[in-house]
């Protein structure tokens, strides 16, 4: 299996397998870091905290999610994932046409 990694700002992701059922990713933010705020027409995703201290924002709600907890981001739902004093590590799941 190739995995495919990318460094971002905030930083990196693995890509473990992607085609149009789902989509499954390792995500590691950097302390004190955030994505920019998203929105998929086409795909919902669920996330799972592996390790650390995970940020949430949901349509704008925020939600503290610590490891081994998980939430469920539905379609068409503005939101974001930030990393509080220590790296987060985040599972995540896309279920539907992932474009990045």
């Amino acid at each position: 299996m190739k995995v495919y990694s990318e460094t971002r700002p905030w930083g990196r992701f693995e890509k473990f397998h992607e085609n149009k059922p789902c989509t499954v990713k390792m995500i590691y933010v950097s302390a004190n870091s955030r994505l920019s705020l998203q929105y998929h027409d086409k795909r919902s995703e669920f996330w799972k905290v592996i390790k650390g201290t995970a940020m949430v924002e949901l349509d704008g709600r925020a939600v503290i999610l610590t490891e081994g907890e998980t939430i469920s981001i539905p379609r068409q739902a503005r939101h974001r994932l930030g990393a509080l004093d220590s790296e987060c590590v985040i599972l995540e799941i896309a279920y539907g046409r992932f474009e990045e």
